[in-house]
């Protein structure tokens, strides 16, 4: 018989997109690895009677509520039904606003989606997710010349998600996936080395991937791109390259894309 498992309903309410709210209840949830989580995201909640049906909403399911109102109205109405009804809520704003607000003396605009308006830099980022997707994988060489960043590594060390993560943060990037006895593109050779990052892995990590790779396509596991002597010459060709250029290389066994990306930005710097 499969065992009842309590979940607990987690509400985010904006009167934005409510991205904020929901990366910090989301952060602090991983550090629960055993609960059981359902999350609800409410954006554009910007009246009252709206509010008030979402809030009744979380009443019937018991929900924890985190919020990032910058309307004084809606945050307060918010906590009082929460007091009222002992229901968990965080407030993920109001504190952090009124820290700037007693540090410059100024009022705060109380302007919904401020971090989202379109501006220089949000345009900045799409450019750079266009240009990670035209010069993904060495579709066109041309791009290594034009990059803030150029990524090589071997088949499955994130180079692709690496790549999208960092052009959110505007920059563009390209990447090479390295492959031995293939000709390198001669604008490797003309980038600062500088912007040029090297991933690597270990091979059991390498191996492990590309066998759940080929099982999830419904193929052999132990064909030659899962098999530990090609990984390896694959893995000493990229070390090889790397020590060639004098790039910086970057293990990512056991690394998230975020931790990687944190790496890089920070060399840049």
């Amino acid at each position: 018989m499969t065992e009842n498992k309590q979940i607990t309903n987690v509400f985010i309410i904006s009167d934005s997109v409510g991205d904020t709210g929901d990366q910090v209840a989301r952060a602090a949830a991983a550090q629960f690895l055993d609960a059981h989580l359902r999350f609800s995201r409410y954006p554009f909640t910007q009246t009252i009677s709206l509010l008030d049906s979402i809030l009744k909403k979380a009443e019937r399911e018991k929900a924890m509520i985190f919020s990032t109102f910058v309307d004084p109205k809606l945050n307060q109405r918010t906590k009082t039904f929460c007091q009222e009804k002992n229901l968990k809520y965080f407030d993920v704003l109001t504190p952090a606003i009124q820290l700037f607000a007693e540090e410059t003396g100024l009022t705060s605009s109380n302007t919904p989606g401020r971090r989202h308006s379109l501006n220089e830099n949000y345009f900045d980022k799409i450019s750079a997710m266009e240009f990670a997707v035209t010069y993904d994988d060495g579709k066109d060489p041309a791009g290594f010349l034009k990059a803030d960043i150029v990524l090589l590594g071997v088949s499955r060390t994130s180079k692709t998600p690496l790549s999208l993560y960092l052009a959110n943060k505007g920059y563009k990037v390209a990447n090479l996936p390295l492959v031995p006895k293939t000709q390198i593109p001669e604008e490797i050779w003309q980038v600062d080395r500088d912007k040029i990052f090297g991933l690597t892995t270990t091979k059991e990590v390498l191996n492990g991937i590309r066998r759940q790779r080929m099982i999830s396509y419904g193929l052999n596991p132990d064909s030659s791109y899962a098999d530990m002597d090609s990984i390896n010459k694959e893995l000493q060709f990229a070390d090889d390259l790397f020590k060639k250029i004098g790039c910086l290389v970057i293990n990512t066994a056991n690394k998230s894309i975020e931790e990687t990306a944190t790496i890089i930005m920070e060399s840049l710097d």
